[in-house]
């Protein structure tokens, strides 16, 4: 079996295409169950943000895996197979394992070096536990991406080379000035309850707004972000819940708002941003769009023709692409009296919200294409090297585990057959004692450890090498070791409740 993941990110697709591919937790729940189901697969587990949607899976088959995965991606979100093909990625064994642990230090991410993916990986992690989608290798994979980002985060400084998505679209929103000073005394409302809200509201209230208030559908999430907002020791904010009903009143008196909800739909629209400002949106000039040039992505492994005729297709690996260009809207001008910042995926705020005279908006879009020309850090390239070094180890510890079992089956077959012929010396010479045949146990276990030390010992230094995984498969062939047997011992080991744990 070998690691697979399909996916697409803000590195490979369009803002609108990752925004109608997005995935609910429910939708994502029926994908890793639907994934499952497939053949190619026995472990699943996916990962969605507002910037990316990878599903990862043990497949047998990396043809068969690129063409199922690909086509569940599309039929559970929504986007056709032939649309959403272009804009997939492809990545196996090693490469799989680089792109996680990139992604997890924060490398991949929109703004480079912000911490909040490990929650985002650790959320998926937990999904797949529930429901039994996440195995022995997918538990460890993405254990270790959580181990290898805050090695990331500890050991090096990337955290200087990029901030949150929050923060840094507090900093789009200050237009250049100290979000602190920009934010100061200001009345903020924080729509949504969930991680990102609440890393939101948390950062506005370290960055000194005077007032916070939080709607969400679900009244008591958004009185425990409140709770949490009065009892933080680093701030004196004013934090108060209201209903989702209240939000259009909510805006005649807020200057800044900031949205990140689970909703398919628009949360606020142009015209009631307008008649929360006492405009006529329709009056409103419309300013002129501007076109930027956006970045291509570095080395990105595009997505080929993986189903042609109904059969699979050998993948195409794509070298640097030409930059894309997009069109974004220009802000209207004038002094600002209402401050977006929208998080979601699909978008909460509408995007005509440009065109109303003193509203300043920041959304996904506006931010891919401004942390474009973000600096970089030199622990950049220090986190490259953790990430490759982690890679490597993490390759030599599952071929080694790949090996253990059967190295457990053969010792233990040779430990059957000194009981079998101890206990045949016992009908022989039925007259020895209990110290004489516990002298002639004893030996016999001797020689057989010190037979089977040197061939064990070294086949798992040979199965940590690349291409070791072979040498397991001798191993049994030439012990004549029963598959069953070697099998049983994996599933003992995985179900170790101690095992996995950090």
């Amino acid at each position: 079996m070998s690691l697979l993941v399909v996916g697409l990110s803000h590195r490979s697709a369009p803002v609108s295409v990752l925004e109608r591919a997005s995935l609910a937790a429910d939708t994502q729940a029926k994908l890793l169950q639907d994934t499952l189901a497939a053949e190619p697969a026995t472990e699943a587990a996916v990962l969605a943000t507002c910037n990316r949607i990878e599903l990862y899976a043990d497949v047998d088959k990396f043809h068969a895996g690129v063409a199922e995965l690909s086509t569940l991606l599309a039929q559970h979100s929504g986007v056709g197979l032939e649309e959403l093909t272009p804009y997939l990625y492809v990545h196996y064994e090693d490469r799989a394992v680089h792109h996680l642990f990139s992604v997890a230090c924060g490398l991949d991410s929109m703004v480079v070096g912000e911490g909040q993916i490990l929650g985002q990986i650790k959320d998926a992690l937990a999904r797949g536990q529930e429901l039994h989608t996440a195995g022995r290798l997918l538990n460890d994979l993405f254990q270790q991406a959580l181990r290898v980002g805050k090695r990331a985060h500890s050991e090096t400084g990337i955290d200087r080379a990029g901030q949150s998505l929050v923060s840094f679209g507090l900093q789009q929103l200050a237009a250049g000035a100290d979000p602190a000073l920009w934010a100061g005394g200001k009345r903020a409302l924080v729509i949504g309850a969930g991680s990102m809200s609440s890393l939101a509201a948390a950062t506005l209230a370290r960055t000194g707004v005077a007032e916070i208030v939080v709607a969400n559908r679900t009244r008591a999430r958004a009185d425990r972000l409140v709770e949490i907002l009065r009892q933080g020791d680093d701030t004196a904010v004013r934090a108060r819940a209201v209903e989702m009903s209240a939000v259009g009143d909510e805006l005649t008196r807020a200057d800044i708002v900031v949205s990140c909800t689970g909703s398919t739909g628009l949360v606020l629209t142009a015209d009631a941003l307008a008649d929360a400002l006492g405009v006529t949106l329709d009056a409103a000039p419309e300013a002129p769009a501007v076109t930027a040039v956006a970045p291509a992505p570095d080395d990105v492994d595009q997505h080929a023709a993986w189903v042609e005729n109904g059969s699979a297709a050998s993948a195409a690996h794509a070298g640097p692409s030409t930059p894309r260009r997009v069109t974004v809207p220009a802000q209207s001008t004038g002094p600002v009296r209402l401050a977006l910042l929208d998080l979601a995926m699909p978008r909460d705020i509408d995007g005509a919200a440009h065109r109303i005279a003193g509203v300043r908006l920041v959304d996904i879009e506006s931010l891919a294409d401004a942390s474009a020309d973000a600096p970089m850090a030199a622990d950049v390239d220090r986190v490259r090297t953790i990430v490759s070094d982690e890679v490597a180890a993490f390759g030599a510890a599952q071929r080694a585990a790949h090996v253990a079992p059967t190295v457990v089956a053969l010792r233990t077959m040779a430990a059957d057959v000194v009981a079998g012929e101890i206990a045949r010396l016992d009908g022989r010479l039925p007259d020895l004692d209990e110290k004489q045949r516990a002298e002639i146990t004893q030996t016999v276990r001797r020689v057989v450890d010190k037979l089977l030390h040197a061939p064990t010992v070294r086949v798992k230094q040979l199965a940590s090498e690349p291409g070791g995984a072979g040498y397991a498969d001798a191993l049994r062939e030439l012990f004549d070791l029963d598959p069953q047997t070697v099998a049983a011992v994996s599933r003992a080991d995985l179900n170790d409740p101690n095992r996995g744990r950090s």
